[in-house]
């Protein structure tokens, strides 16, 4: 195989690692972003499988793996699916089991705090990225 096909292949074959987050500022405390995410997702009909402390976990390992860097005051991710959207997304393409369970995190970083979520494909994944927008909206507003 030609060095410049083989090139080829391995670059269209190789996984997306880089993935931009939507964020925006919440004026307020952490604990209220989090009620307000909360809130937010439950308002909607949905519910929360599970919330992942992932500021916590990596205050308190940060040692463990040799660093002294805080990344956060505190960060929360919630993690939920939507039976109506994931059925449409997945029989639109099964392989967009992927992206579920969909994310919103809020993260506190030196009291700035920003609620957000992953961006999602082009294609089906954009009404799922349009439910999360909207509850973010909805969270950052209160």
């Amino acid at each position: 195989m030609k060095p410049l096909v083989l090139s080829a292949l391995i670059c269209c074959a190789a996984p997306v690692l880089a993935q931009e987050a939507i964020t925006y500022p919440f004026n307020g405390s952490f604990e209220d972003a989090t009620f307000s995410v909360e809130n937010a997702i439950v308002g909607q009909g949905l519910v929360i499988d599970y919330v992942s402390h992932t500021g916590e976990m990596l205050n308190r390992t940060a040692g463990d793996v040799g660093s002294e860097t805080k990344l956060f005051d505190a960060a929360d991710v919630f993690l939920f699916c939507s039976a109506v959207l994931s059925r449409k997304v997945m029989e639109a393409d099964p392989m967009n089991i992927a992206h579920c369970p969909y994310g919103i995190f809020v993260a506190d970083r030196e009291g700035q705090v920003v609620v957000g979520y992953r961006s999602y494909p082009q294609g089906p994944m954009q009404e799922v990225q349009a439910l999360l927008d909207e509850i973010v909206q909805e969270a950052v507003a209160d």
